[in-house]
């Protein structure tokens, strides 16, 4: 769902749209990216310099900030169960690549972790995809999905229950 002149979208899809593109100008095979997101109102007020970069029109909008020098981690759950936001950010963003597999691919899996990830990853029927998942503390989210084989900007799935686990893991770091 690409912003054309006729189509206005909410302020939350048009920042995540934005910051999805960002991600994806970076190609694939990506660590996970994590954003804090930021009224525009709140940021001109706090550092009215943003001004020009920001622009007019943009001052009821949002903005993402991404949280640059993450410690890399084997385990998403436990990055997000240690991460707790200040009242200033309204929202916080998660971009991260996934696997995945009809559900039949997951029978008769090794029961080693390692080795069961390695038998998905050669799966011939696997899709590379990229999650991006929007909060805001109001409890307004949005999702987005980027498949590898479809990788263009009008092919970008936009829905609310793309992803409900991952929506609900970044509300709990809004609230902690």
């Amino acid at each position: 769902m690409p912003s054309t002149p006729e189509t206005i979208l909410p302020p939350l899809v048009e920042c995540a749209v934005d910051t999805e593109r960002h991600v994806a100008a970076a190609g694939w095979d990506q660590a996970p990216r994590l954003f804090a997101i930021a009224r525009n109102a709140g940021l001109l007020a706090r550092e009215p310099a943003l001004a020009a970069q920001l622009g007019a029109a943009a001052a009821d909008g949002l903005s993402t900030i991404e949280q640059e020098g993450l410690a890399p981690t084997s385990s998403l759950e436990s990055m997000l169960g240690r991460l707790a936001w200040p009242p200033e950010v309204d929202g916080v963003a998660l971009a991260v690549e996934r696997l995945v597999v009809p559900p039949d691919a997951e029978n008769d899996l090794p029961t080693d972790a390692e080795k069961a990830a390695e038998a998905l990853a050669a799966h011939p029927d696997r899709q590379d995809v990229r999650l991006l998942v929007a909060v805001l503390r109001d409890g307004a989210s949005v999702c987005l999905l980027r498949q590898r084989a479809h990788d263009a900007d009008d092919k970008v799935a936009i829905g609310q229950d793309i992803a409900p686990g991952l929506v609900e893991a970044l509300r709990a770091t809004l609230t902690a």
